[in-house]
């Protein structure tokens, strides 16, 4: 990060970013979980129910503890990552507040409606009725779901302001649905739902897969495994429909991050496609370049025109050290995700060939780290839409530097910010591995069902209770 930050800037913009970057990089695990792991609890639940599968049920209720887990430490990151951009970026809050704070104020009532409903999820396996009790589960997805929108539509915003009116550098007049449904709100929205389903369904199927291969055959552990995989397995060809498809709205719309995302240093047509290198003094370093490639991705056909960074004025135009950022972000999303989808295909071959959860040793090699894959692969593609920015804060209206704050050390805020990051982390860690050794111990022979027949009440000898 530090190479991204001029001789001329702020001295506070280095802490800031930094800061925003190691908050935003903790806080983007805990997504998935929220959107797809309460999802992937549903399915379990569902299946317990329609087929009195008591395995499903007893993996939807330990998953719904864990959910809880994981939703209380993005309570506390969330909340962190709220008063950061006051603090860090007032420049931000200060001027366009009542744009960008609209989507904040939804997704403050999705996750309140959120809390409430899992709350009641948790404690209702034993208060409710089936059917009840797992609709409330719908409300939870549903919400986190909405929640995750809102906070897309901020950060689509960003890349593609659209709703405001701006007078003199103030914003005099704002379009709430034109500031929430942007140009970039609905293919980021899918982009990232497809995202977490993959990176959810991969890292938890990666646990059952350890499992597997430790000798846990039974049927608990094939479904843990089989439920979240299937889902990831199924999602990953339309993310790179998805993703093929923003690559040409990028192209369309933010010329700069597209150039950058290509390192193309000038405008032309017949552009390759670069694997790897860096940019250094304006020029292409020790990449491998696929003659034509780039221009036929982008416009279907060799002619195609692409937009340099030579079309970009020099004042606003991304240094060197940020595209080659974007760049290998790029190269690395594309890569990891290619081999997850290859991951996929080899599963629905095996189970096209067996109709039952693949036992093969190597396959499940892979699968116990294809999670850490994904993490890998979401994280390169926020780092993509991030810096891809840069240096403006909202594309064309404000720059970074004049977004951050400009009094005050934010060094000594940025380890406090880090110290209780990590110690949410080991806190989580803890109580989330001692569940899982609970549950090693209790075994899943004798699986409690939720709502199962309840024992009579003890009575004396006249029949009294």
């Amino acid at each position: 990060m530090s190479a991204l930050v001029g001789a001329a800037d702020p001295p506070q913009l280095l802490p800031a970013r930094e800061q925003m970057a190691f908050t935003l990089g903790f806080h983007i695990v805990l997504v998935p979980f929220g959107v797809a792991f309460t999802f992937m609890m549903l399915l379990c639940h569902y299946r317990g129910l329609r087929r009195d599968d008591q395995h499903a049920l007893l993996l939807a209720q330990r998953w719904s503890k864990v959910a809880a887990v994981l939703f209380a430490v993005g309570a506390v990151s969330g909340t962190v990552l709220t008063f950061e951009l006051g603090l860090l970026w007032p420049g931000l809050m200060g001027r366009y507040g009542p744009a960008f704070g609209f989507p904040f104020a939804i997704e403050g009532l999705f996750f309140f409606l959120e809390a409430i409903f899992m709350a009641i999820y948790i404690y209702g396996w034993k208060g409710l009725p089936p059917w009840p009790h797992f609709c409330t589960g719908v409300v939870v997805t549903l919400a986190s779901v909405g929640g995750t929108a809102s906070v897309i539509a901020a950060n689509g915003w960003m890349n593609q302001p659209a709703g405001v009116t701006v007078n003199n550098g103030r914003v005099v007049g704002v379009a709430p649905s034109k500031v929430f449904f942007n140009g970039a709100f609905w293919w980021e929205m899918v982009h990232m739902l497809l995202a977490s389903y993959i990176v959810a369904g991969f890292m938890v199927a990666g646990v059952y897969a350890w499992g597997l291969l430790k000798g846990r055959r039974d049927q608990y552990h094939r479904l843990g495994f089989q439920v979240p995989f299937t889902v990831a397995a199924i999602a990953m060809p339309l993310q790179f429909l998805v993703g093929d498809t923003i690559a040409r709205q990028v192209f369309d719309r933010e010329p700069a991050k597209f150039a950058a995302i290509e390192m193309v240093p000038k405008t032309g047509n017949h552009i390759p496609e670069t694997l790897g290198g860096i940019f250094v003094a304006g020029k292409v370093r020790f990449g491998v370049g696929l003659p034509d490639v780039a221009s036929i991705l982008a416009g279907f056909r060799p002619s195609t025109t692409i937009k340099g960074l030579d079309a970009i004025p020099v004042a606003v135009r991304p240094d060197d050290a940020v595209v080659s950022v974007v760049h290998l972000g790029f190269d690395v999303m594309v890569a990891t995700a290619t081999l997850l989808l290859l991951l996929s295909v080899w599963y629905g071959w095996l189970w096209w060939r067996r109709r039952e959860v693949p036992t093969n040793r190597w396959f499940l090699r892979i699968s116990s780290i294809a999670g850490a894959v994904a993490l890998l692969s979401l994280w390169s593609g926020w780092v993509v839409t991030e810096v891809g920015r840069q240096p403006w804060t909202v594309v064309g209206l404000l720059l970074t530097k004049d977004a951050v704050a400009t009094r005050g050390n934010l060094w000594p805020l940025f380890a406090t910010v880090l110290a209780i990051y990590v110690c949410v982390g080991a806190g989580a860690w803890f109580v989330l591995r001692t569940m899982s050794r609970r549950w090693l111990v209790e075994g899943t022979d004798a699986v409690a069902v939720p709502y199962g027949p309840r024992p009579a009440p003890a009575t004396d000898q006249r029949g009294r209770s």
